[in-house]
C-alpha cells in the first residue's frame, strides 16, 4: 500500500539566508544606481546656497594685505664708532632735525683732532713769519731800487752837462767819457733792478698763494676732523619720531652700525606684498580701496619692488584723499587692488563650488525650484566677490554655489 510522503517546508534558517542574500543584492542594485551617470541625490534647501546670476557692474580685482608704515623713514647709522656716553632722548621721542640723540666718545678721534689743530697753528704761524721775511725783503730792494734811480739820475745830470761843456771845449773829453760810462752804467743797473724788482714781486706773489693754499688744505682737513668729532653726536637728520632705538650707556659701537631710525609722522604709506602671479598686471598708479569704521578709503600704487622673495613681490601705496582717523604704524589693512576698469558683465556669487568643478560646471535649479542639474559654464575673471560668467547662463538663472563635495558624481539634485 502506498504512503503519501510529506512536502517539507524551508526551516527558518534558511529562509533568512535567503532573505540576506537578497538584501545583500538589492543594497548592489541601489549602490550602482546611485553611483550610475543618471543618479540623484536629495538635498535639502538650508544646506546650500543658491544664488540667482544677474547683470551688474564688475571690476577684476585681488584680495592683498598691508602694512602701514610712515611715509618716509631715515636710518640713524653711526659714522663714527665710539663708547656711548649719554642718551639724551629714549624711543618713541618726537624729535626735531639737528636734536641730539646720544653721544659716543672716541679718544684716538679727538687726538687726531688736537694735532690737527696744533698743525694748523703751527704752519700759520709759519705763514707769518715767511710773509713777514718776504715783506722786509721785497722793502730792501725797494730801497736798492731807489738808490739806483737816484744814481742813474746823478750820473745823466752830470753826463748832459759834461756833454755841453765838451761840445763848447770847457772840458776835455777824459772828463766826458768817465761821465758817459758812468751814465751808460747807471742805466744798466737801472735795468738790473728792474728786473730783481719785478721777478721779486712774481716771486713773493707765487709763495703767498702756496702758502694761502697750503693753509687752506690744512684748514680743510682740520674742518672735515672736527666734523668727525662732532659725527660723535648722534643727531636727528629730519623732524620725526625716534624708533628702533638699540643703544645702551657703555656699548662699544662700531662705526656704521645701525642705532635706529625716525619716521616721518606726517603722513603714511602702505606697504603691500603681493603673488608674483600678478607682477606683469601690476604697474604705479593703480588704485586699491579699504574699509575701515565703515568707511572706504582708495590707495594708489606709487612704487613697485620688481624683487620677488618667496613666492611674492612689494608695492607701496599711498593715500589717496581721506587718510582714516587714528591710523597707527604697523596696522595691518585688507585691500582690493583693482586690476581692470570697471565694466558690465554677467555675475555668479564665489563660493566653495569652485574647488570642485575648477569653474567648468554648476548644478543649476530648475524653473519649478525643485531640482537642479549640471550645466557647462566658462567663468572668466574674478573679484573679491564674482566671478565673471562668459558661457552656459543667462541672467535670473539660479545656481548652487556651495561646496560640491558631499555630492559625489551624481548628476541631479533633488531639492527638499
Amino acid at each position: 500500500m502506498d504512503v503519501p510522503i510529506k512536502k517539507k517546508k524551508f526551516s527558518s534558517k534558511k529562509l533568512g539566508l535567503i532573505t540576506g542574500i537578497l538584501a545583500f543584492i538589492a543594497l548592489i542594485v541601489y549602490v550602482i544606481v546611485q553611483t550610475s551617470g543618471g543618479s540623484k541625490l536629495n538635498v535639502e534647501k538650508e544646506r546650500i546656497s543658491i544664488y540667482t546670476v544677474s547683470k551688474d557692474v564688475f571690476q577684476e580685482n585681488i584680495p592683498v594685505n598691508g602694512i602701514v608704515l610712515p611715509i618716509t623713514t631715515i636710518y640713524l647709522d653711526a659714522l663714527e664708532g665710539g663708547r656711548v656716553e649719554e642718551k639724551f632722548v629714549e624711543d618713541g621721542a618726537i624729535l626735531k632735525k639737528g636734536e641730539p640723540i646720544l653721544r659716543l666718545s672716541n679718544t684716538d678721534l679727538e687726538l687726531s683732532l688736537v694735532n690737527q689743530e696744533t698743525a694748523v697753528y703751527n704752519l700759520l704761524t709759519q705763514m707769518q713769519i715767511s710773509q713777514n721775511a718776504a715783506r722786509q725783503n721785497t722793502i730792501n730792494r725797494q730801497n736798492q731800487f731807489t738808490d739806483v734811480e737816484n744814481s742813474l739820475i746823478e750820473a745823466k745830470r752830470v753826463y748832459d752837462l759834461n756833454k755841453r761843456l765838451y761840445e763848447k771845449g770847457a772840458i776835455g773829453r777824459q772828463d766826458f767819457e768817465s761821465s758817459k760810462n758812468n751814465f751808460d752804467y747807471q742805466k744798466e743797473r737801472m735795468k738790473l733792478a728792474e728786473q730783481v724788482l719785478s721777478e721779486d714781486s712774481i716771486s713773493s706773489k707765487l709763495e703767498i698763494n702756496q702758502a694761502r693754499d697750503s693753509y687752506a688744505r690744512t684748514q680743510s682737513a682740520l674742518e672735515l676732523m672736527r666734523k668727525k668729532v662732532g659725527d660723535l653726536v648722534v643727531r636727528a637728520p629730519i623732524d620725526g619720531q625716534l624708533t628702533s632705538l638699540d643703544a645702551e650707556i657703555g656699548q662699544s659701537i662700531t662705526k656704521g652700525t645701525r642705532l635706529g631710525q625716525v619716521d616721518v609722522t606726517s603722513g603714511y604709506k602702505v606697504r603691500v606684498d603681493i603673488d608674483e602671479h600678478y607682477i606683469s598686471r601690476i604697474y604705479n598708479g593703480q588704485i586699491g580701496t579699504f574699509n575701515l569704521n565703515n568707511k572706504t578709503y582708495t590707495l594708489v600704487i606709487k612704487k613697485v619692488f620688481t624683487q620677488v622673495a618667496n613666492g611674492r613681490f612689494q608695492v607701496d601705496m599711498k593715500f589717496e584723499g581721506d587718510v582714516p582717523v587714528g591710523i597707527r604704524r604697523g596696522q595691518n589693512l585688507q585691500i582690493r587692488v583693482a586690476l581692470s576698469a570697471e565694466k558690465e558683465a554677467l555675475l555668479v556669487a564665489k563660493g566653495g563650488f569652485f574647488q570642485k568643478t575648477g569653474g567648468n560646471w554648476m548644478f543649476k535649479v530648475s524653473d519649478d525650484g525643485n531640482t537642479a542639474y549640471k550645466v557647462d559654464v566658462r567663468l572668466g575673471s574674478q573679484n573679491t566677490e564674482y566671478y565673471e560668467v562668459l558661457e552656459g547662463l543667462n541672467p535670473g538663472d539660479k545656481v548652487v554655489t556651495s561646496s560640491y563635495d558631499s555630492f559625489g558624481d551624481v548628476e541631479e539634485l533633488i531639492l527638499k
